[in-house]
């Protein structure tokens, strides 16, 4: 640690001289601090304030600090740009850290790739370079406060705290009840990182349109051939949700409004309109289709057109609840007056096609390998869908994975017959019968099985919905929004017990830094005393650490204790 002082002797800051020294929990909230009085002038609408804020925290080294790790420890961080150029040791990333400024700077053209789409199509990405990712990930810091505290309340893409279980919660809120409208406008938006207008982007968007404008314009490589963009942001960029998410605000506030002046408050409310929106899908429902069709989607797609974007005519269509319709991977509909949401036909389809073929493209592995290729495939669509009525679909899919797994065990062994091949692959557990399990031992020395992961097994929980006007960056919801932090974690966690108590007994807390633990940062497992020294796997010698925390206590050997005793 670097102490700087001032010419009369007093201490003026303290700053790290290397990665490692890097005091994460002051440098959160310097961060959060500045974050907190953006969102409060953007609430007081004093967009000169906001603006003079941005520019302040953008130039902060906290902020760079932040900016850097947070592209260096997400999942493509082992993904370069243009340049090949990682930043994979301490060194670099605190080298980095220098070369975050403003001035000269000039974003290099992005790398093209595809990857595979459900539909069978695939989805361009463009991949920035790792300065580039880092200047995004700082201007982002200073727009975020902005875009959530002007977001629609019904908005739930890419928002902190906010997920496809909340939007699923708002329309059965919305849609389940006898008189609630009965007709849905199920809406897609053609393209639309691809075709958002670069002027009304420059236009609107609050943060710095210099920056702003050389993201925009920046190109992009594909075959060694330099393209130019026109139009659009670029699907792998760190900001580009969130530019799309400023694009389409308003959908659901300007929307309401419109109808209110032109046929009053209370003519307004008996049509039953309400917008559902998860990033560029949406739905609008209404008390007919007539409103829908002549009414609400001539406006959207006005309002959409300002933006240089258009619906899509194969996904946009007018549905009765009673025929049900598809949204995020469920399936709703009402059967006899209730509303029923289920795993749609198609989520189903695919992802049995995804776990066939890891059983297929897998015929030599050995049978424990197989169970832990499949289990977190299993586990995380399982979780997907306990909020919903899944039960069935769970029993259906189970049984054809079991099938799959019937031939994949019979062909390994042409020779034997079937009794010899069900008592070596599948084994009784408790009072399950056939239980694809492997025999295995664990690093203390213990013999068990490892199962593979029962769908049918997966309880079903209905998910608590956030409420709308949740504000992440406002001090009045910030113990609302650390008790829905840790209960959501807390269900994230609850099918891996021991991380669960870990968690719980550290009150959501890394133990190193004491910043919160989330899905988005991440967290290791680690022992106090090292498991070569003898330490044990028993939970009194564990603790749960940010990874880059993680990395810094061993590269320092810095000792951590438990935060709290487990009880």
């Amino acid at each position: 640690m670097r102490v700087s002082v001032r010419k009369d002797g007093s201490v003026l800051s303290h700053a790290p001289d290397n990665w490692y020294a890097v005091d994460w929990h002051r440098v959160e909230r310097n961060v959060r601090g500045m974050q907190i009085r953006i969102a409060k002038a953007t609430r007081e609408s004093d967009w000169r304030r906001v603006k003079a804020l941005q520019r302040l925290l953008t130039r902060t080294l906290s902020a760079k600090l932040y900016a850097v790790r947070r592209v260096t420890q997400n999942q493509g961080a082992r993904t370069a740009g243009v340049d090949r150029e990682l930043w994979d040791s301490p060194e670099s990333r605190w080298e980095a850290i220098g070369r975050l400024k403003r001035r000269g700077y000039k974003p290099l053209p992005l790398r093209r790739v595809f990857i595979p789409k459900a539909n069978g199509k695939e989805r361009p990405l463009g991949i920035p370079t790792m300065r580039d990712r880092a200047m995004q990930a700082l201007y982002l810091l200073a727009l975020e406060p902005v875009a959530e505290s002007t977001s629609d309340p019904n908005s739930y893409g890419f928002r902190r705290n906010r997920s496809t279980a909340d939007a699923m919660s708002q329309i059965f809120v919305t849609m389940s009840k006898k008189v609630s409208a009965q007709w849905v406008l199920e809406a897609d938006i053609k393209g639309c990182f691809d075709w958002i207008n670069h002027d009304w982007l420059l236009s609107h968007v609050p943060m710095d349109r210099g920056i702003l404008q050389k993201w925009l314009k920046a190109g992009l490589i594909y075959k060694g051939q330099l393209q130019a963009t026109e139009a659009g942001t670029p699907q792998g960029g760190i900001i580009s949700p969130t530019l799309a998410n400023v694009a389409l605000n308003g959908l659901e506030r300007e929307l309401i409004e419109h109808l209110g002046a032109k046929l009053g408050i209370v003519k307004a409310k008996k049509l039953k309109v309400n917008v559902v929106r998860y990033a560029d899908d949406f739905v609008i429902t209404g008390d007919s289709k007539e409103v829908l069709e002549s009414e609400i989607r001539p406006w959207v797609e006005a309002f959409l057109g300002t933006r240089g974007l258009q619906l899509s005519e194969e996904k946009t269509r007018v549905v009765h609840i009673d025929d049900g319709f598809d949204f995020l991977g469920w399936n709703f509909r009402k059967y006899s007056g209730k509303l029923l949401i289920k795993p749609s036909g198609k989520n189903v389809k695919t992802f049995y096609r995804k776990v066939a073929e890891t059983i297929s493209g897998n015929k030599t592995v050995k049978q424990e390998e197989m169970i832990r290729l499949l289990n977190p495939m299993l586990r995380g669509w399982a979780q997907y869908h306990s909020p919903v009525v899944a039960k069935q679909a769970y029993t259906r899919v189970e049984h054809l994975i079991f099938r799959k797994l019937w031939r994949w065990s019979k062909r390994r062994h042409s020779n034997k017959n079937a009794d010899w091949v069900r008592k070596t692959y599948f084994h009784t557990v408790g009072g399950r019968d056939w239980v694809f399990s492997a025999p295995v031992v664990y690093e203390d020395g213990r013999k068990g099985l490892l199962e593979l992961y029962q769908l049918s097994g997966t309880e079903i929980h209905r998910h608590k919905k956030i409420k709308g006007g949740f504000n992440p960056f406002d001090p009045m919801w910030e113990q609302y929004g650390e008790q829905l932090r840790q209960e959501r974690m807390w269900n994230s966690m609850r099918y891996r017990k021991q991380w669960a108590k870990l968690y719980m007994s550290q009150g959501g807390l890394c133990a190193h830094c004491g910043c919160a633990l989330t899905d988005d940062t991440g967290w290791h497992d680690h022992h106090l005393e090292y498991r070569v020294h003898g330490g044990t796997d028993a939970l009194s010698n564990r603790v749960l650490l940010h990874p880059h925390c993680h990395q810094q206590v061993h590269a320092a050997k810095v000792a951590v204790t438990k935060p709290v005793p487990l009880q």
